[in-house]
C-alpha cells in the first residue's frame, strides 16, 4: 500500500511516500517557511511523487494532518487532500498532529509528550508510549491545557521523557535544561511535524472518503471567538 502523507499544521510543509509493504519511505521533503502553505503544497507534493517515481493514481491512501494547528494551515491541507482523491479516487485519512509528532519519534524508550504552542499560559499536548511493536498507546488524551498542567504531568513521571512539537524546546528551556529529571528533547529533526508521522500514525487509522475529512482545531476559531464577545 502506497500512502502520500501530508503537513501543513505548522510553519513546516512536508510531504513524503511511504510504501507500507516495503516499510520504506521512498521520497521525502519538508521546508521550513513563511510562504502560504497554498503556495507550495501541491508542487511539494508533486516532487516527492516525482523522485518516488510514482504519480497521484499510484497512491491508494492519502493521510494528512488535521489539527491542531494554524487554522489557516489546516484547511489549506485538507482542501488540497480533498482536491487530490477527487482527482485519483484515494481514500483519505485525516491524522493528529500531536500523535504525528509522537510517531517520528516512535524509537524513544519512554513517555512521548508532543506540546504545540496555542495562546498565552496554554499549549495543546498529549502523551504516548510506544509498545514493543511500535505502537504508540494513549496516556494524556489530546487536549488543550495550561501548560502548568502539563509541567506537574512530566514532573511526576517515573520513566523518561521526551519533549517534541513547537512547544517542546520553550518548555524544555524553561523548566529542564538544568533539572535532574529525565526529561529530553527531541532533536531538531524530529522535533517539528513531519509528513513521515503522518504516514506511519495513518497504518491505525481507518481511512474516509474525502467528503467526511474535516478539521479539528481543538479550540473555537478566532471569528467565533469574536462573535461571542459582541453577544
Amino acid at each position: 500500500m502506497l500512502i502520500l502523507g501530508i503537513d501543513t499544521s505548522g510553519k513546516t510543509a512536508s510531504s513524503a511516500v511511504y510504501d507500507s509493504e516495503q516499510k520504506v519511505f521512498l521520497s521525502e521533503a519538508s521546508i521550513y517557511t513563511r510562504l502560504t502553505h497554498s503556495q507550495i503544497i501541491i508542487s511539494l507534493c508533486n516532487d516527492v511523487l516525482k523522485r518516488a517515481e510514482k504519480n497521484i493514481s499510484d497512491i491508494d491512501i492519502i493521510a494528512v494532518a488535521n489539527g491542531p494547528g494554524s487554522y489557516t494551515g489546516l484547511r489549506i491541507g485538507i482542501s488540497s487532500v480533498k482536491a487530490m482523491s477527487f482527482v485519483s479516487g484515494a481514500k483519505v485519512c485525516g491524522i493528529s498532529t500531536l500523535e504525528s509528532l509522537a510517531y517520528n519519534n516512535i524509537a524513544f524508550q519512554g513517555i512521548i509528550c508532543s506540546v504545540i504552542k496555542a495562546r498565552e499560559n496554554l499549549v495543546y499536548a498529549s502523551a504516548y508510549c510506544p509498545n514493543s511493536k511500535g505502537v504508540l498507546h494513549n496516556i494524556i488524551d489530546e487536549q488543550i491545557m495550561p501548560s502548568d498542567d502539563l509541567i506537574h504531568f512530566i514532573n511526576t513521571q517515573e520513566m523518561p521523557v521526551l519533549l517534541c512539537g513547537d512547544g517542546a524546546e520553550d518548555l524544555y528551556n524553561q523548566k529542564y535544561s538544568k533539572s535532574k529529571l529525565n526529561v529530553n528533547l527531541a532533536p531538531p529533526h524530529t522535533r517539528l511535524q513531519n509528513a513521515c508521522g503522518i504516514c506511519l500514525a495513518s497504518l491505525y487509522h481507518n481511512p474516509v472518503t474525502p467528503e467526511d475529512l474535516s478539521v479539528s482545531y481543538m479550540q473555537k476559531v478566532k471569528a467565533e471567538k469574536d462573535l461571542e464577545k459582541h453577544k
